[in-house]
């Protein structure tokens, strides 16, 4: 099975694919040539939305984005072409079902302007794709679900509980920021960014003696504390991504210096007992190195 590298990652191509077309999809110059048509079609569509525009600029941008579209289906019917023999195993992969349903459907929705924008927008989305820290991020984020939902649930409950004193403190004089639940739990989303923090605590501390402690005992608690968890969850998760990440393209490596090594050995016909020795060697480090990493 033969390899190309695309994504920041080793693909393996198997045989039922076009190998040399599929070199071609995922080379670097490819790559960088729809990079810039996206990028160029983003430009064009912030250009449509400045106000004044002439009607030669509006058709000038509208065709660019018309052409941009010719340039996406161009580039999905290579991709789709380089799978040979099996071109169904070209929609295993989600990148590639996303960018087929965009570029699908905007002939089908060409006549209704709102989704038509829409899915220009997202055609831009397709620029992640060649960003090889975006499968990191993606991972992370993933990850980083199960502890955040329960972060979430202890944040609502304290938000609820300082909405409740809020009401009861605050409620019958403050009736704009804390006339009920509803209310106060829109204020403290509102203080969750610090926003017209000082307004808040000068209006309140003329009501109620409370004021200064509730007010601050929620920042330092929820905005500063909680907050500070939930971005440290994120970057936990992100920094396991990468690990894992490294893990993954280190062992690419060393199996890409054994192929390399069984090319040398073999393209002679002599094949040594030292050489095999030497290979087997390598093999076992490597089953080491990951029965290893599988035992912590």
């Amino acid at each position: 099975m033969r390899k190309v590298k695309a994504y920041g990652e080793i693909l393996e191509i198997p045989d039922h694919r076009i190998f040399w077309l599929s070199k071609i999809v995922y080379s670097s110059p490819f790559e960088i040539t729809i990079a810039f048509v996206i990028l160029l079609n983003a430009i064009s569509l912030g250009l449509l939305t400045m106000p004044g525009l002439s009607p030669n600029a509006q058709m000038t941008f509208e065709t660019l984005d018309k052409y941009a579209l010719y340039v996406y289906t161009g580039e999905l019917i290579l991709r789709l072409i380089s799978y040979g023999t099996k071109p169904w195993e070209f929609f295993r992969r989600s990148w590639n079902i996303f960018d087929f349903l965009i570029v699908a459907l905007s002939p089908i929705f060409a006549g209704q302007i709102v989704i038509l924008r829409l899915l220009r927008l997202l055609r831009l989305i397709r620029i992640f794709r060649f960003l090889p820290e975006v499968r990191v991020l993606t991972v992370s984020i993933i990850r980083s679900i199960p502890p955040l939902l329960s972060m979430g649930v202890l944040i609502f409950l304290a938000l609820f509980i300082y909405g409740m004193a809020g009401v009861y403190m605050f409620g019958e004089k403050l009736p704009l920021h804390w006339g009920d639940i509803s209310i106060a739990l829109t204020t403290l989303f509102i203080l969750l960014t610090l926003e017209n923090f000082p307004i808040y605590l000068e209006e309140a501390v003329l009501v109620s003696p409370w004021a200064l402690p509730f007010y601050l005992s929620y920042i330092f608690i929820i905005v500063f504390t909680v907050l500070n968890v939930l971005i440290g969850i994120v970057l936990n998760a992100m920094d396991e991504a990468r690990s894992e990440n490294r893990e993954r393209m280190n062992k690419m490596k060393q199996l890409d210096e054994i192929v390399h090594e069984v090319d040398e050995i073999t393209a002679d016909g002599n094949v040594t007992e030292e050489e095999i020795n030497h290979l087997r060697e390598k093999l076992r480090n490597l089953e080491r190195q990951a029965s290893g990493k599988q035992q912590q």
